[in-house]
């Protein structure tokens, strides 16, 4: 950012109505934060773009909100520029892409952003067509208009870091759309593989809502569909339009961006809770089961609670906790370690206060949180004080010696 902006952490999140593209990204972000405009206009120059196209944010309505909406014009061949039209069918490889880049006036990191975002097309691109990232060819991107969006979100995203993105479910629209190959179905293959994971809405409007670009800013961005836990205060508002008419609402990427002002020592984090009930798996099997799911790299929790099932048989609910995007997978995994025919998740957002391991001289880890009026806890790792300690007194004697030694080295190390 140019402003003192960058000394608080903020939270973007996009409101994704009519769609999202490269050039309504930069809009919505520029209607927001109008001062970073010259600068990223001189950002797309430094990638390529010559004097001759007209570049510019200009003020605009759309079903009676007001915004603006990117202008990139060549004056020589009045090519205005649409994320809304079929897909070019001029051919840019992505190794000539990246080199036309490197070797421009973009400076990093903005170079490096962009170089992110375009490689993020050319792998899925590759992917679609079964060729090699190197030699594939993008249909889009490197046209000039194109080139010039990625340049200019690379831009605004790193004018705004560090922060975090979270968009609205996203409208899939419907229909075909003539690209370089054919026709093909919308949503677009490569956006399509972008996107999933993603969740989805059909709002009944036909047509390409996302582009490629603006699904690749989307897969580069945006890690949660809400807004962090804890307290956020809205700083700014900004809202960019396509050019495509849609019928009953505004053709609209909305940006909110929130100044986080909780103080808590900790981080928020979203999880996936995966649930469900085994009556008919004997418990030894079961313990068995649940400590290889314990041990599962991505799984942060496995949790077992007593219930009585159908037929009054004794059974027990198994909640396994794992990272979000490793859901799928550890799923998977509950199936092969257990009898269960279903189950049930959830995404659940959680805080996390900011905690370090500390191993002491008697070789016991212990485990460090900074509590929020400052104050330090402290909790030796269970598995060393059985090793080392013999009896309840004397493990109990070990575990308190370790904390205490845990807390002045913490101490110690920051003084």
């Amino acid at each position: 950012m140019t402003s003192n902006e960058t000394q608080t952490p903020h939270h973007i999140h996009l409101d994704v109505l009519g769609g999202i593209a490269g050039d309504m990204f930069i809009a919505a972000i520029l209607d927001a934060r109008p001062d970073l405009t010259k600068p990223c206009i001189a950002a797309m120059r430094a990638a390529g773009l010559p004097d001759t196209w007209v570049v510019e944010a200009t003020a605009a309505r759309d079903t009676g909100m007001t915004g603006h909406r990117m202008r990139i014009e060549n004056t020589g061949h009045s090519h205005l520029h649409s994320h809304d039209n079929d897909h070019a069918h001029s051919h840019h490889h992505y190794s000539d892409i990246r080199k036309q880049l490197e070797n421009s006036d973009l400076k990093d990191p903005f170079l490096a952003r962009a170089l992110q975002l375009i490689q993020l097309i050319a792998e899925t691109e590759a992917q679609v067509h079964g060729v090699n990232v190197e030699t594939v060819a993008l249909h889009e991107v490197g046209d000039l208009d194109s080139l010039a969006d990625m340049v200019g979100a690379a831009f605004l995203i790193e004018a705004m870091s560090p922060c975090t993105w979270s968009a609205s479910p996203l409208p899939i629209g419907g229909g075909f759309i003539q690209a370089a190959h054919g026709r093909m179905p919308v949503p677009a293959p490569a956006t399509q593989l972008l996107l999933e994971g993603f969740n989805f809405v059909d709002d009944g409007v036909m047509g390409e809502r996302i582009t490629p670009t603006g699904a690749a800013i989307l897969k580069h961005l945006v890690s949660s569909d809400s807004l962090p836990a804890g307290r956020n205060r809205s700083i700014h508002t900004g809202q960019g339009f396509g050019t495509r008419t849609l019928k009953g609402m505004a053709n609209m990427l909305r940006v909110r961006i929130y100044e986080l002002t909780s103080n808590a020592p900790s981080s928020d984090q979203q999880v996936s809770v995966l649930e469900f009930l085994i009556d008919d798996q004997t418990p030894e099997d079961l313990a068995t089961g649940l400590e290889n799911l314990r041990a599962h790299p991505d799984v942060l929790e496995v949790l077992q609670i007593p219930a009585m099932a159908k037929k009054g048989r004794m059974g027990h609910v198994v909640q396994v906790i794992t990272k979000s995007a490793a859901k799928d997978a550890v799923a998977e995994a509950c199936f092969i370690e257990t009898t269960t025919l279903g189950l049930r998740w959830r995404t659940e957002s959680r805080l996390v206060l900011d905690r370090s391991l500390v191993t002491t001289k008697q070789g016991i880890g212990v485990k460090l949180a900074k509590r929020p009026d400052g104050s330090i806890s402290a909790k030796a790792e269970a598995d060393d004080i059985a090793k080392a300690g013999v009896g309840q007194y004397e493990r109990g004697q070990l575990r308190n010696r370790a904390q205490t030694d845990a807390i002045n080295k913490d101490t110690d190390d920051r003084s």
